[in-house]
């Protein structure tokens, strides 16, 4: 048996054509759909990379203890678990972020691993001299500390032609390793694509996909903010994120070329993903991390082979998120789930629908909590503007580029076991959202949405009664994710009244 996890970055599935995108050149994805099962009501759980990719690892949520951070000591890992009973597991990424310092030891976890470099800020090639750029006066992220945009126009210069392209790259020697061992059993592929990520570069055959007018400034990659640019400059930049989504579906088209080449189907499991959505415009934001957690981000593609069940070319209407994949693989290989993970085994569910969960929760550390039952939607907001009381429990004190600061680490308190810490006790620093400085910004005030009657989530639901079973299942599951005491506080929760208030 073997089981390959193909995961994209920033995919967003309403411009797929399984999802009813009638102008993305996307042939690929679509079949793609006609050989697994497509799932309709797929959800995150924490975001953004790091959190995702740790519930890979871990099959538990953990935006609600930690903001970006690496695998912890006293965590479960699939590839880890999987390597100790015999399975060879190997990476291949050209997801830089694995090699930050909040991110430094998933990577370990595999038997084997590759890493493919050059995209956005990864310092890579080195450039005393300021690189040749066009006027960024439309202000490009920027992340201190990071200096993403500089770095990025260094590496661009080193990635000119098709072939030197990381996806291009990543996919083959994913592709590679499928290929050296077609002939072997028992592994584990997990295969992962930066793109279609920001900044929104793509060969040209892929952008003259999406003819248009636009003389305007250089504008391929916006910053996380409210939308400031004209109509001309959103719909540029969209067509630029579908040339990137064309490109990948044209490497998805080699991989899958090469499942069929190999015969693959016959005893390969293929779980396709991505980490988490993109916001183009809509609800009048750009990117990820500073608004709520819309559907254009939160509600996810997914599609899943099973080659012991055989169903393809077929929808599911199961509520499913990220947490449940790491079960799932485990059970593929014959393996029982840990007891600390609180993801469900969706081998039934692509099989025959079977529910697995009647509500998921999802969020980003110190944001709203959210919770859905696959048709409503609630993001319980902050109690307060200062969105306080807020800690870290870690025994890594890394975050995303670096260690906590000094001055983060002088008031450390001991905590106490968590009931999936297997008896360590923690760090507890007092912890601010990723990008504080942004987020404290928006107004994180309580919203309720109605998926049925308004999937763009443009209209507030007034219904006390939907709100009153989302707050009591939102503290239930709360509860079983061993939440800590202050995040019932933060967002003005009493978690012993079951009203919640």
């Amino acid at each position: 048996m073997r089981c390959i996890l193909l995961m994209f970055d920033s995919l967003n599935r309403h411009m797929l054509p399984p999802y009813g995108c009638d102008w993305v050149h996307a042939a690929n994805f679509q079949r793609l759909s006609e050989k697994t099962v497509t799932f309709d009501k797929s959800y995150i759980g924490s975001m953004p990379c790091m959190p995702a990719r740790r519930e890979l690892h871990t099959g538990r949520l953990n935006f609600l203890h930690r903001s970006w951070g690496p695998i912890e000591p006293f965590d479960d890992s699939v590839p880890e678990i999987l390597s100790k009973k015999g399975i060879y597991t190997h990476l291949v990424t050209d997801h830089w972020h694995y090699f930050q310092e909040g991110g430094c030891n998933y990577h370990t976890r595999f038997k084997s691993w590759e890493f493919v470099r050059g995209l956005e800020g990864d310092p890579w090639k080195g450039e005393v001299k300021e690189p040749d750029k066009p006027d960024l006066s439309s202000g490009q992220l920027t992340m201190p500390g990071l200096s993403k945009t500089r770095q990025d126009w260094v590496n661009r210069k080193y990635i000119q032609e098709p072939t030197e392209l990381p996806q291009a790259q990543t996919f083959e020697k994913g592709m590679e390793f499928m290929r050296t061992n077609r002939n072997a059993d028992n592994w584990y592929l997990q295969l992962e694509c930066f793109d279609p990520h920001e900044p929104f570069t793509a060969l040209e055959k892929h952008q003259q996909l999406y003819p248009h007018d636009y003389d305007g400034k250089f504008f391929d990659w916006p910053k996380y903010d409210r939308v400031g640019e004209t109509k001309d400059e959103i719909e540029h930049l969209r067509y630029m994120y579908a040339a990137r989504v064309s490109q990948c579906d044209e490497y998805l088209g080699e991989f899958l070329d090469l499942m069929d080449e190999q015969d693959m189907w016959k005893d390969t499991m293929l779980i396709v993903c991505t980490d988490h959505g993109y916001m183009l415009g809509e609800h009048d934001w750009w990117a990820k991390i500073r608004m709520p957690w819309y559907n254009e981000l939160a509600n996810t593609p997914l599609f899943i082979w099973d080659p012991r069940c055989g169903r393809k070319n077929e929808r599911c209407d199961a509520l499913v998120q990220m947490p449940d994949f790491a079960p799932t693989i485990l059970d593929f290989f014959g393996m029982k789930p840990t007891k600390d993970m609180l993801g469900k085994v969706l081998a039934d569910t692509v099989a025959n629908d079977k529910p697995v969960h009647d509500y998921v929760l999802f969020g980003c550390y110190g944001g709203h909590v959210n919770i859905t039952d696959g048709r409503y939607v609630y993001m319980r907001g902050l109690a307060n503007p200062e969105n306080k009381p807020l800690y870290e429990y870690t025994l890594m004190p890394t975050k995303l580029p670096h260690t906590f600061e000094v001055s983060e680490l002088q008031d450390i308190q001991l905590q106490e076991p968590f009931s999936f810490t297997k008896g360590c006790r923690l760090m507890k620093i007092a912890g601010f959202p990723q990008h504080n400085a942004r987020v404290v910004q928006h107004e994180w005030k309580t919203l309720l949405f109605d998926n049925e009657t308004d999937y763009a989530q443009n209209n507030f639901l007034d219904d006390p009664e939907v709100e009153k079973r989302m707050i009591h299942n939102l503290i239930r599951l709360m509860k079983e994710n061993d939440a800590p005491v202050e995040q019932y506080e933060r967002i003005g929760l009493n978690p012993d009244n079951d009203g919640g208030i």
